[in-house]
This record gives C-alpha cells, sequence and structure tokens, in this order.
C-alpha cells in the first residue's frame, strides 16, 4: 500500500491508513470524487467513509473529497507535471509503482473523432493490484496436453473475477516451466493497460517469469505482430480481446505457430459464443480450451471449463478458487 499512500493527499490518506486491518486486508478500490461520498470496495462490498471515520453502507455524513484534495492528488500522480503524463491521461489511466492502476473521469476534449486529452478530472479509482502467486498452478494439467504441448486458452468473466490475477500467474509459471511436467516457454506479454506486468519506466511490478517480454502500453492488435516479428515468442499473453483488429491479429498469430492466451469479458460460452468475431474464433476451434470465472465463492471461482468444441470438461468437484 505505500505507493499508494505516496499519491493520496495527507488529509485522505490518514483516513484511509485508519481503516480496520481486515478492510485494508482485502481493498480492492479507493474511489475518489470531488464533492461526492469517498468509498472503499472490498472483495465483500463496498462502503463509504463517513466523517467520524466509520464504515457506512450509505452515503448519509460521508466524507466529501474537495477540489483542492483532488487537485493535490493528480499532481502527486503527475509528479507535478501534467504534461509528461499526457498520453496517460488521453487513455484515462496511470499506472504507478507497484503495479497499482488510477482510473480517471474528467471532461474528454476530441480532436477528429479521437480523444486528444482529458482535463476537469474530477474522479479517480485507485485499483489495488494484489500478486497472487500459485493460482494457476492447478489448471496447468489442463492447459498442456499429454505430449506436453500449451493450448490456447481464453479466459471468461465479467469485470473483477480474477482474470488477470490467473493471466499474470500462467505468465510465471509457463515461463519458469517445471523440470519433470511441463517444459519452460518463451512468453511475449502485450500489456495495452499495464495491467499485467504493472510496467513503471519499462520495468514490471509484477512476477511475469525469467523469460517473458514486455510491450508496454502498446495496442494489442499492433503489439502482438510487433512480438511476432522482434522477439519469437513461444506463447503470447493479452488481456481483454474483442475489436475486430484483436481477434485478426490473434488469428495471424497462432497460424504462426504461436500459442495464445487470453481473456474476454462474458458470463457464460453461450454469451462469448454470440458475439460476432469471437464467436468466429470458438466456431473455428481457436482455443483449445475456455475458462469460465466468477465471485461465486470470491474472485478466481472457477465456474466451468470447455475443449475446443464447446463442451464441458470433467474438473474436480472441490472447484478451484482465490481470494
Amino acid at each position: 500500500m505505500k505507493p499508494i499512500y505516496q499519491i493520496l493527499p495527507l488529509s485522505i490518506r490518514e483516513i484511509i491508513q485508519s481503516l480496520p486491518r481486515t478492510i485494508l486486508g482485502s481493498l480492492e478500490e479507493i474511489r475518489i470524487r470531488q464533492n461526492r461520498p469517498l468509498e472503499v470496495i472490498t472483495s465483500e462490498q463496498s462502503w463509504f467513509v463517513s466523517c467520524n471515520r466509520q464504515l457506512n453502507t450509505t452515503p448519509k455524513d460521508s466524507v466529501l473529497p474537495s477540489r483542492e484534495e483532488c487537485a493535490k492528488l493528480l499532481n502527486l500522480l503527475s509528479n507535478h507535471s501534467l504534461y509528461a503524463m499526457e498520453e496517460e491521461l488521453r487513455r484515462g489511466y496511470i499506472t504507478i509503482e507497484g503495479g497499482h492502476r488510477v482510473g480517471l473521469a474528467g471532461k474528454v476534449v476530441m480532436e477528429q473523432g479521437r480523444v486528444k486529452h482529458l482535463r476537469d478530472v474530477t474522479g479517480f479509482n485507485i485499483r489495488i493490484a494484489r500478486e497472487v502467486k500459485g493460482v494457476g498452478e492447478e489448471l496447468l494439467p489442463i492447459l498442456f496436453g499429454h505430449n506436453q504441448n500449451l493450448h490456447n486458452v481464453l479466459i471468461v468473466s465479467p469485470p473483477q473475477c480474477g482474470k488477470t490475477t490467473l493471466l499474470r500467474d500462467l505468465a510465471r509459471l509457463i515461463s519458469l516451466g517445471d523440470e519433470k511436467k511441463y517444459p519452460s516457454k518463451k512468453i511475449g506479454i502485450v500489456d495495452e493497460r499495464s495491467e499485467i506486468a504493472g510496467c513503471v519506466g519499462g520495468v514490471p511490478q509484477h512476477d511475469v517469469g525469467p523469460r517473458t517480454d514486455i510491450l508496454d502500453g502498446c495496442p494489442k492488435a499492433e503489439g502482438m505482430m510487433m512480438m511476432i516479428r522482434s522477439m519469437s515468442p513461444d506463447v503470447m499473453i493479452v488481456d481483454e480481446i474483442g475489436r475486430l483488429e484483436d481477434l485478426y491479429a490473434m488469428h495471424e498469430a497462432i497460424h504462426a505457430g504461436v500459442k495464445v492466451i487470453s481473456t474476454a469479458h462474458g458470463h457464460t460460452w453461450e454469451e462469448v459464443s454470440r458475439r460476432a468475431e469471437l464467436g468466429d474464433l470458438l466456431k473455428q476451434g481457436i482455443f483449445d480450451r475456455v475458462i469460465l470465472l466468477s465471485r461465486r465463492r470470491g474472485p478466481g471461482t472457477i465456474e466451468a471449463i470447455y475443449n475446443g468444441s464447446g463442451k464441458r470438461m470433467t474438473y474436480p468437484s472441490e472447484w478451484a478458487t482465490y481470494a
């Protein structure tokens, strides 16, 4: 939490630090909105913080971050140089040390139909990144075939169900390998939103393995082609595919002999398969394994695993889960 405390104005930092340890230990988001209730979100529920530093489920008597506090937060985020953070402001988020991501909301400035800048920032979503090592170990026997060849994998879930946490750990495990079970692979991560590796200054803040190369802040479609041309990965890892150009690049990577592990938003196999382009990839059997996650027993609950033809696979009755 130290990097997060460093970007918070002193008044808000003291409030957050005074929260119960159980809350701090399970924090997922801190929501700061100008002149609106201060909100903290844990893996269990969301809370409003009152002026007497109590947690309530209603916004009555809540702390209301001021304009000055929001301006101070933005200055601390940008190290007092908004010009230097122009690209991050255009994308709507800033990644800080530790791989934590701060989403921004404000006035969008458009130019020729594209987002040029974000000004009058009055909303901040500080997403706490928690590296959970080992969460992908139970899935390795399913992701590798009997001949130790890795399958193409799609991880599907609604937001905040552990897709990126699982993706990150799979990158680490596959890059590291296991001499007795699974061969080590060269990994290429196209980290468009700086969430998987959480790079700061090009250096990953999370452990993504010893044989992993990262293109940070690069659009997925362009990044996948760059990786194939320059880094010759065995496995490509990308987060949240969905645009037509992403799917085309993924198709090209697979046909170039590169294995792909990716994620997509969705609740069920049927829902994802109904999407035009992504559904076409599923129908073609491009993905040998599709893993569905939920929060039913906490983030990372495995609901189902399907093979390339859409048939639900047998899995231990005690489903893997992690917090």
